[in-house]
């Protein structure tokens, strides 16, 4: 056993390469001169693994006016050897050299003690780096921002660059003051820095602003004075072209009226005053296809399951009758229409419901034009002087016509009243337009295209008083018989 302590003393005395050969025995000495015998002598600082305890008790931290730290090493416990280093044993004969694999062993261990001791070294070699690397980035800072660095103590300094790394044979190395310390350091100069970048932006805000940020807050306060002036530059027309409307609308109606005072002034003028013998020998004339001219009678219709509606009409137009009449209520705009489109067909519309009438109205002729329709089953017929030309079924059936609208004369009525469409206006004459309340007799129809009766619509009757022009459309004096014998 000795011989195998004896061994492990001579491999640790050879770990550093500049190192001598150990002699074979130690003398007892103390943990400095043992040290100082295992370490290299040339390294004195951080960069050496261990160090005489003199010099590693003055590198350490020292506070001012106390008493120097301890060392850093407790002393070995050494015991001289022999030079043979003899091992033996009661009844043993004279010791013979370690086997193969006590030598295996020890130079294992030897190698290991050799790459502890040059891990150590190379670590301490980079904290002596890191604590430069730091430094300088701390002196940049406290430059930068002209502010008084404090100087770290020289004790503390002193220990920074001189903190030893100590161990002991045979025991891991324990961490002692000087690394602890060390760390420390590291940790505040790292806070220190910190908060000197977080006070960097800080301090900068708080500066003169520089001339790009004044031009960039200008631009932003001329961009929301050039968007307050737009938008009340908006607001403004939107109030105008609304006054402008309202003006305008206004314009047209007084136009309209003093329109109808101008026709009906002239129609006294050339025919005299309006009297009419019978009341309902009139018609009424619309010149010209536009928007604004129509009659519209006064009296509306009630609730109905049934109906028939007849009519004289002259067409003027070139393509398309236009609509000879429209019937509207406030929930449907195309309550009753008879209406022909460009090249479309005829067409009776009952609540939005299309029924295609066959009959030929275009040639600038007087035509009694009839429809008749009940809610029962949707059935319709359509006649032309007198006779049938048309009939048919499920149109807007078991619906019942909606009480409370509008009849106008001339015009296709897209809301309650108005919202007229020049491309679908009358243009010709219309006279004798009479409503029932049911569906009359093809006898009966007969006899109103041929005047052989004078039949009166129950619901809604033909009278001067009854119906009201505007726009330019005029009333005239109108016998049916004579005017469809010229025809």
């Amino acid at each position: 056993m000795l011989a195998f302590l004896g061994a492990i003393i001579c491999i640790i005395a050879s770990v550093h390469p500049a190192g001598t050969a150990a002699p074979a025995a130690v003398p007892a000495a103390d943990n400095d001169s043992a040290a100082a015998a295992l370490l290299p002598a040339a390294d004195k600082g951080l960069g050496a693994l261990h160090g005489p305890a003199e010099a590693l008790a003055s590198a350490g931290p020292r506070l001012p006016g106390g008493p120097p730290p301890p060392p850093l090493f407790s002393r070995f416990v050494c015991t001289p050897l022999s030079a043979e280093c003899p091992a033996t044993g009661p009844g043993t004969g004279p010791a013979t050299g370690p086997g193969p694999e006590e030598l295996l062993a020890l130079r294992s261990a030897a190698a290991q003690l050799r790459r502890t001791a040059l891990e150590q070294k190379e670590r301490i070699r980079m904290d002596q780096e890191t604590i430069r690397e730091l430094t300088g980035k701390l002196s940049r800072c406290e430059g930068g921002l002209r502010t008084p660095a404090a100087a770290a103590p020289p004790a503390a300094a002193a220990g920074l660059r001189a903190a030893p790394r100590p161990g002991t044979m045979g025991h891991p190395p324990a961490e002692p003051p000087a690394v602890r310390e060390l760390e420390e350091a590291v940790r505040a100069l790292q806070d220190r820095i910190d908060r000197i970048e977080q006070e960097l932006p800080a301090r900068t805000n708080g500066s003169v602003p520089t001339t790009p940020a004044l031009a960039r807050d200008a631009l932003h306060t001329k961009m929301e004075q050039l968007e307050e002036q737009l938008l009340s530059k908006i607001l403004t027309l939107q109030k105008e072209r609304q006054a402008a409307n309202t003006d305008r609308s206004q314009q047209q109606h007084d136009i309209e009226k003093e329109l109808n005072s101008l026709q009906n002034r002239v129609t006294e003028l050339e025919h005299g005053p309006p009297g009419y013998s019978p009341p309902d020998a009139f018609k009424v004339t619309i010149p010209v296809q536009n928007n604004y001219m129509y009659a519209r009678m006064k009296k509306s219709l009630p609730e109905l399951y049934a109906f028939t509606i007849c009519m004289w009409l002259k067409s003027k137009a070139l393509a398309g009758l236009g609509t000879p009449f429209s019937y509207s209520v406030p929930s449907q705009a195309n309550e009753i229409v008879l209406l022909e489109w460009g090249t479309n067909p005829l067409e009776l519309l009952i609540n939005d419901k299309v029924a295609q009438l066959p009959l030929s109205l275009k040639d600038k002729a007087w035509h009694h034009v009839c429809v008749a329709w009940t809610t029962r089953d949707g059935k319709w017929s359509a006649y032309q002087d007198g006779e049938q030309r048309g009939a048919g079924e499920n149109l807007a059936s078991w619906h019942a016509i909606k009480p409370q609208g509008v009849i106008i004369l001339g015009q296709e009525q897209d809301t309650l009243g108005g919202r007229f469409d020049a491309t679908q206006a009358f243009v010709g004459e219309l006279a004798q337009f009479s409503v029932w309340d049911h569906m009359l007799a093809p006898a009966e129809i007969l006899g109103l295209a041929n005047c052989t009766s004078h039949l009166q619509g129950n619901v809604i009757q033909w009278d001067d008083q009854a119906v009201e022009v505007f726009g330019g459309a005029s009333k005239g004096g109108f016998a049916a018989c004579e005017e469809g014998r010229k025809a």
